[in-house]
């Protein structure tokens, strides 16, 4: 199924949907803080499984022991359900 942008309303409950993402710049965004390196590491590589069983890839990076991850939809330019469903599979992880 071909991605589509949210529609406003969809937009507007995500908060609800998924409330420990924020909504920036037509982005998801969430920051994990680990113990150490080796445990952001470790999250990051099962997100990456997530993700590629998806098809569909997060930006993100890592300094240390902390792991930031956007969310978007580049086919739309903006957000998508995909971007929801990985974000709620993600959240799993925690």
């Amino acid at each position: 199924m071909k991605a589509k942008l949210l529609e406003t309303e969809e937009l507007s409950s995500l908060h609800k949907e998924i409330p420990t993402w924020e909504v920036h710049q037509s982005r998801l965004r969430k920051r994990w803080q680990f113990s150490n390196f080796v445990e952001a590491f470790g999250f990051m590589t099962r997100v990456a499984l997530i993700a590629e069983a998806m098809n569909h890839h997060p930006e993100w990076s890592n300094v240390y022991s902390t792991v930031t991850i956007e969310l978007t939809t580049h086919d739309v330019n903006g957000l998508s359900h995909k971007d929801v469903q990985l974000a709620k599979a993600i959240n799993l992880l925690d």
